[in-house]
C-alpha cells in the first residue's frame, strides 16, 4: 500500500523541466533541501496565524513547494553526480525538520501533548525506513501516511479549522504506515543470518 507515493515518477516526471533549469545554473541540491525547511515554516507560520479557511491557499502553495524540493533534491544530486553520503545525511534530517516545523504550526490550534504525540508518530514510519536501511533492506517508502498525506491532511486542516481531528489522523495513520512498513521490512529480511550495513547516497 503506497497511498500517494505511487504518483512519484509521474511527479517527478513533471519536474524535469525545472530539474534541468536547475542543472544548468549549477544550483546545489543542499540548497534545494534548505528551500524545502522554508517552505515547511511558511506553512507552519501561515497555518499558525491565518484563519480557516484564508490558511488554505498559502499552507497548500508552500506545501507544495515543500514536497517539490523534497522531490528536486535527490533527483538534483544524482542528475549531476552529486551523490555523497553527507548528502544522504542531510537529506534525511531536512526531511525530518521539515515534518516536524510544519507540525509545529498546530500548537496554536491544539493541544502541547497532542502536537508533541503527532510528531512522534509521524517520525515512526523514517525510523523504520532508516532501520532497514542500515540492516541491508531496500528504502521502503509509502503507506497509508507517509509524508504526502501528511502535508494534504494539514492543508484539510488549514481548510477546516479542525485542527485536533486531524492531528489524530496524523498520528494514527502514521503509526499504522509504521507498522505496515515493519512487516514488510520483516518478510523482506527473511531469515537471513548474517546482515550486512549499507550505505545509500545523498547529496553533496
Amino acid at each position: 500500500m503506497n497511498g500517494l507515493y505511487a504518483f512519484k515518477p509521474w511527479y517527478t516526471e513533471q519536474l524535469s523541466g525545472v530539474r534541468a533549469a536547475l542543472v544548468r545554473r549549477e544550483v546545489s541540491p543542499d540548497t534545494l533541501t534548505a528551500a524545502g525547511v522554508v517552505c515547511a515554516a511558511g506553512a507552519a507560520g501561515a497555518l499558525a496565524t491565518l484563519p480557516a479557511p484564508w490558511a488554505c491557499l498559502p499552507v497548500a502553495l508552500l506545501l507544495a513547494a515543500r514536497l517539490a524540493f523534497a522531490n528536486l533534491d535527490g533527483a538534483l544530486a544524482r542528475d549531476t553526480g552529486r551523490t555523497t553520503r553527507r548528502g544522504s545525511v542531510l537529506n534525511e534530517l531536512g526531511d525530518r525538520c521539515a515534518d516536524l516545523v510544519v507540525l509545529a504550526g498546530f500548537l496554536a490550534l491544539a493541544p502541547l501533548w497532542l502536537v508533541a504525540l503527532t510528531g512522534l508518530a509521524a517520525t515512526l514510519p523514517s525510523w523504520v525506513s532508516l532501520a532497514g536501511s542500515a540492516a541491508g533492506a531496500e528504502r521502503l517508502n509509502g503507506g497509508p501516511v507517509g509524508k504526502t498525506e501528511r502535508c494534504l491532511l494539514t492543508v484539510v486542516a488549514a481548510a477546516t479549522g479542525w485542527a485536533v481531528p486531524v492531528l489524530a489522523v496524523i498520528a494514527a495513520g502514521s503509526a499504522l504506515t509504521a507498522v505496515l512498513r515493519l512487516g514488510r521490512l520483516w518478510q523482506a529480511l527473511g531469515g537471513a543470518t548474517t546482515v550486512g550495513a549499507r550505505t545509500s547516497g545523498g547529496h553533496r
